[in-house]
C-alpha cells in the first residue's frame, strides 16, 4: 500500500485519525503535524479527500485516506498498518444514538481486527448513572437515554473492550468554540450580547479543541501507560454569570448570560433543542461530579499549554467580532 510504505519510510508509526477534517480529529492532526520531532505520522480518514479541509493537511503533511464509517469495508485499509488510531464519532449529523452506536461498533471492529497497539476513543459520561431513566427531572430521549450523545458514546465503551482493543477512553467536555458557534450569544436592542442556558449558578466545563488533540496527542506519546485508562477533560469550570463577564473584559462589549428553566429551554424548539436542553441540564444537576472527574492540574500535567476560558477567549477574539 502506497500509504503505507511512504510513512514506514519516514521512519514513524502511523496514528490513523478519523474525523480528521472535523473539530476533534483535526486538531489532534495538526498537533502531530506541527510537531518537528514527532515520532508519529498522520494518516487522516475523511470521506471527501478532495475537499479543502483534506488537502490543507495533505499539504502540513497528512496522508490522506478515503474511509466512511457507514461503510465497514472502508475502514480496514484506513487502519492497514496503523500503530495508533483516534476513533471519534458525530452524534450531531442526524442526532441518532443508534447509528452513531453502528459507526463506533464499526470502528471497534475494524480496530480489533487491525490489530492497532493504541487506540483513543473519544466518549463520554453514562448520564443515567446520575440522573436514571425513571427520574422525572427530564424527559427519556429516544426510548433510552437522558442525554442520547453522552449515553450513546458510554455504553459503546464497551464495544472496545469486546473486540479486544488497547483503547484509552477519553472524555471531553462543552466546547468553547460552540459559542461562536450553535450556542453563540445573541445581539440585544441595548447592544450588549445574551446567552440563555439553563444552568442556573452551576459551573459549565468547558475546553478549546486544540487542547483536546493536544492532550489526545500526549496519550499516543504516553503509549501503553494509558491503555485501559479513562482520561476526563476540561480547560476550566465557570459559572455562566462569570463567563459573561470575562467575555465583556476580553471583547469589550456587554455580555449577559440570562437563565431559564430546563423546561423553557427544551420548548426554544430548535433541532435538537431537548437533548440539548438535557445536556445542560445533566450538567447543572450532576455539577459536582462531572467537575471533581476533570481534575485541570491532572490535565494540564498531560498538556501544559491548556487553555483557561480568558486565554481561549484572547486567542479567538476574533471569531466574535466577525460574528457582530
Amino acid at each position: 500500500m502506497r500509504i503505507r510504505e511512504r510513512v514506514f519510510m519516514d521512519g514513524k508509526r502511523i496514528v490513523t485519525v478519523f474525523g480528521a477534517t472535523g473539530q476533534q480529529g483535526g486538531s489532534l492532526a495538526r498537533a502531530i503535524l506541527e510537531d518537528p520531532d514527532s515520532e508519529f505520522a498522520v494518516r487522516a480518514v475523511t470521506r471527501r479527500p478532495d475537499s479543502d479541509a483534506a488537502r490543507e493537511l495533505e499539504r502540513l503533511g497528512a496522508q490522506l485516506v478515503r474511509a466512511d464509517l457507514d461503510d465497514a469495508d472502508s475502514l480496514a485499509p484506513a487502519l492497514e498498518g496503523a500503530y495508533g488510531a483516534y476513533l471519534v464519532t458525530n452524534f450531531w449529523e442526524d442526532m441518532d444514538a443508534a447509528h452513531e452506536q453502528a459507526q463506533a461498533a464499526a470502528l471497534a471492529r475494524a480496530a480489533g481486527h487491525a490489530g492497532v497497539q493504541h487506540a483513543v476513543w473519544s466518549t463520554l459520561e453514562d448520564t443515567r448513572e446520575c440522573i436514571p431513566l425513571e427520574d422525572g427531572r427530564m424527559p427519556t430521549l429516544q426510548g433510552r437515554f437522558k442525554v442520547p450523545h453522552f449515553d450513546g458514546k458510554a455504553e459503546a465503551d464497551q464495544f472496545f473492550l469486546d473486540a479486544g482493543v488497547p483503547v484509552t477512553f477519553l472524555r471531553t467536555t462543552f466546547y468553547w468554540e460552540n459559542l461562536y458557534g450553535a450556542f453563540a450569544p445573541q445581539p440585544t436592542e441595548d447592544g450588549a450580547l445574551e446567552f440563555i442556558f439553563p444552568l442556573g449558578d452551576k459551573k459549565l466545563s468547558g475546553i478549546g479543541v486544540q487542547d483536546i488533540g493536544q492532550v489526545a496527542y500526549a496519550l499516543f506519546k504516553g503509549g501503553t501507560d494509558y491503555i485501559g485508562a479513562t482520561v476526563s477533560i476540561a480547560g476550566e469550570h465557570l459559572t455562566l454569570t462569570d463567563m459573561a463577564a470575562r467575555m465583556t473584559e476580553v471583547l469589550g462589549r456587554p455580555v449577559r448570560y440570562r437563565p431559564l428553566a430546563p423546561d423553557a429551554f427544551r420548548a426554544l424548539g430548535f433541532p435538537g433543542a431537548d437533548e440539548a436542553g438535557n445536556m445542560f441540564q445533566f450538567y447543572a444537576d450532576c455539577e459536582a461530579r462531572f467537575v471533581a472527574a476533570r481534575d485541570l492540574d491532572a490535565v494540564r500535567s498531560l498538556h501544559p499549554g491548556l487553555q483557561d476560558f480568558t486565554t481561549w477567549l484572547r486567542n479567538h477574539r476574533d471569531h466574535f467580532t466577525s460574528a457582530g
